[in-house]
């Protein structure tokens, strides 16, 4: 496969997420692809393993991709206070995480125990 092949890939985001990006990319000279691209490799390296990552020499079990996160977002937005930071980092894992517990709980494979106060596998009930 040459080097050169590339595919078309397509999502759907609310318009002032769209704008946000376009913004950030023009502040980092870059077309909304290249951003978007180099978001998303950043944001892999801070969520896979070496293991997952084949062991390649590029891998960093150091959780690189955070670093990444916080260098590109100080990039995009000049000065971040402590707090800001951590909403524009921990925001879009607690959006992902309360869409995949609720697509738990509604395929049945999880439930929220009230005795418990926590959620539990549906076999655990």
């Amino acid at each position: 496969m040459a080097g050169d092949d590339r595919a078309v890939v397509k999502t759907y985001v609310p318009a002032h997420q769209k704008e946000q990006w376009v913004t950030h990319a023009e502040e980092m000279d870059m077309s909304l692809s290249e951003f978007l691209r180099s978001m998303v490799q950043a944001g892999r390296r801070g969520f896979l393993t070496d293991r997952e990552e084949g062991g390649s020499e590029g891998s960093d079990p150091r959780g690189q991709g955070l670093e990444d996160r916080v260098l590109a977002t100080l990039s995009a937005e000049g000065v971040v206070s402590w707090d800001q930071l951590v909403d524009e980092l921990s925001g879009d894992f607690e959006d992902r995480l309360d869409e995949t517990v609720q697509a738990l709980s509604e395929a049945g494979e999880i439930r929220f125990d009230p005795r418990r106060d926590g959620f539990v596998l549906q076999e655990d009930a």
